[in-house]
């Protein structure tokens, strides 16, 4: 008994045309399933890409003579579940430009986790002469900083306005003077009262 003969492969282009024939008569019927699972148009048409591009991936996988219809659909399904899951996995984003200074701290104080910081505890205990002190030991443009921002509470692009320089600068300068103060701070003990 001799081995049945292997079918030749088909070249890509040979591949290409056979799944635009057979595949993409079911382009308006995966749409509208898409459009049912996504509720939204741009979202349907980007899903049947992506399924569209897993079925012709593995076209030359599939068994001509079985359900071609069947097989786009669970492609379909299973993309819409991937695409679901890694949806929840990630965070909400938004954009820089639409969160404000007042938004964070409205947030901040409405949030049920929203303790106070590690810095504002370590000021509770120190008396406000060692605070004076290591404020006056920063440079005259880091300790203009440090006030503005944070003893006056202005933000940073209101800071970089009222010193006339860039707010890169400020987020630099806040920084550095925000260790240094770490720095001194830390190394003194509380006196005991």
């Amino acid at each position: 008994m001799t081995a049945p003969a292997t079918p030749p492969l088909e070249s890509d282009a040979q591949l290409a045309a056979r799944f635009a024939c057979e595949a993409m008569q079911y382009y308006p019927v995966l749409l509208r399933s898409a459009r049912r699972l996504t509720h939204c148009d741009a979202d349907a048409e980007d899903l049947v890409q992506d399924t569209l591009m897993h079925a012709y991936m593995g076209f030359r996988r599939f068994e001509a003579g079985t359900n071609l219809r069947a097989w786009l659909f669970r492609i379909l399904h299973n993309r819409w579940i991937s695409a679901y899951r890694r949806k929840q996995r990630r965070p909400n984003e938004l954009t820089v430009d639409e969160i404000t200074d007042s938004d964070m701290a409205g947030s901040a104080i409405h949030s049920s986790n929203a303790g106070r910081s590690a810095e504002e505890e370590a000021l509770d205990v120190l008396p406000d002469r060692q605070i004076r002190e290591a404020l006056s030991a920063l440079p005259e443009g880091f300790r203009q900083v440090v006030f503005y921002a944070d003893v006056q509470g202005y933000t940073y692009a209101e800071t970089a306005s009222l010193m006339g320089i860039p707010m890169g600068t400020v987020m630099s300068r806040i920084s550095r003077s925000r260790e240094r103060l770490r720095t001194s701070l830390g190394a003194t003990e509380p006196d005991a009262a």
